[in-house]
């Protein structure tokens, strides 16, 4: 693959009958070698080029296996980017989604500040993080999501805090698979709290798997896509593949495991501090939550917001935020999260400001 780039004396800005210098505008021509993966990379007539279009301000045009490419610098550059990411993606035999080129967007925009952990890779080019099994290969698709899966990789004990639509658990499960079915661990363990039923769950009907199941379904979605169906059931069945209420953790040690505790904001102090001393030899263990949507009684500290201030600067211990912008689910659900964060800090000033002064002595 090779690019061109042309610098036009001077250029619309956007339509409008504003000039502007060439240093402001550029035009860039791509060529791409193997003219059998062009449908695929531009998209059923073109959708792929104009979602590009539409995300990076700029304008790209098709034709035979080039690609012409008009607009800011920045933004022909993340073009250009984006782009050669999801050509190699195809060269690999990978199929090209929508979800995956919203991805190679986002991360050719993103700038190289916001990587939390740094890449071996030269900025020139995108190096995706990736999870692979033999049934699928997740890609990251957000710069916050590459930092996640590059945390699993570094670090023992790893907090996802975000909101909802972000893939915290479907990541951690995903490599929790990846790494079982390279051998490199015995058992996968997966728990979370069971507040809505106050971990009281004996009242609910059935053996204790028919009671936790309705709890556990969005974790039996990561596993049952990255593994094959039969695999998991015998996995459940053999105890290779655990799902356990947090209150069952208590005097246990995890050793060679990754160990997954999903929706950690409704845990309590204790119930935290329990869970991540359970940590044996050779194991990982990844505590996902968001911090938005506690459901512990009013009053009570949720567990995840004290670990991350208690556990602050300590060493073997990684932790990557999410925020509405790394939401990968309908795009709704971004402007969804960013309008009730917007709402709650509202509701917090105004709290605030109506707060009774206790005056001076």
């Amino acid at each position: 693959m090779t690019a061109e780039i042309r610098d036009k004396d001077v250029q619309n800005r956007q339509g409008t009958d504003e000039m502007v210098p060439a240093s402001d505008m550029t035009h860039m021509v791509i060529a791409f070698d193997d003219n059998r993966l062009i449908g695929d990379l531009f998209g059923q007539f073109d959708q792929n080029l104009a979602l590009i279009e539409r995300r990076l301000g700029i304008e790209a045009i098709g034709r035979g296996n080039q690609v012409t490419i008009k607009g800011s610098h920045d933004g022909c550059d993340q073009a250009c980017l984006a782009l050669e990411a999801l050509y190699q993606r195809l060269q690999q035999g990978h199929e090209l989604h929508p979800g995956d080129v919203e991805g190679a967007i986002r991360m050719a925009s993103a700038e190289a500040g916001q990587l939390a952990l740094p890449t071996l890779e030269p900025r020139s080019r995108l190096a995706f993080a990736q999870i692979s099994t033999k049934l699928k290969t997740i890609v990251a698709r957000t710069p916050a999501q590459d930092a996640y899966i590059r945390a699993m990789d570094r670090a023992d004990l790893i907090f996802g805090i975000g909101p909802a639509g972000t893939g915290k658990t479907f990541l951690a499960v995903a490599y929790a698979a990846a790494l079982l079915e390279r051998g490199e661990i015995d058992r996968v363990i997966l728990s979370r709290p069971a507040v809505e039923a106050g971990e009281r769950l004996g009242f609910l009907p059935g053996d204790i798997k028919e009671k936790v199941d309705p709890y556990f379904r969005p974790l039996y979605d990561a596993l049952y896509e990255m593994m094959p169906g039969e695999k998991v059931e015998r996995g459940m069945i053999s105890g290779v593949i655990e799902v356990a209420p947090l209150a069952f953790m208590r005097g246990r040690t995890l050793s060679n495991a990754v160990v997954i505790l999903d929706e950690a904001q409704n845990t309590t102090a204790m119930q935290m501090k329990m869970f991540l001393t359970r940590l044996g030899d050779n194991a990982k263990m990844i505590v996902t939550g968001d911090l938005s949507q506690v459901d512990l009684l009013r009053g009570v500290i949720s567990g995840l917001r004290e670990a991350l201030d208690v556990l602050d600067g300590v060493e073997g211990i990684a932790r990557v935020r999410f925020t509405e912008r790394d939401v990968v689910r309908h795009e709704l659900v971004a402007r969804i999260v960013a309008a009730y964060d917007k709402a709650g800090a509202a509701a917090h000033e105004a709290a605030a400001e109506n707060a009774p002064r206790v005056p001076r002595a």
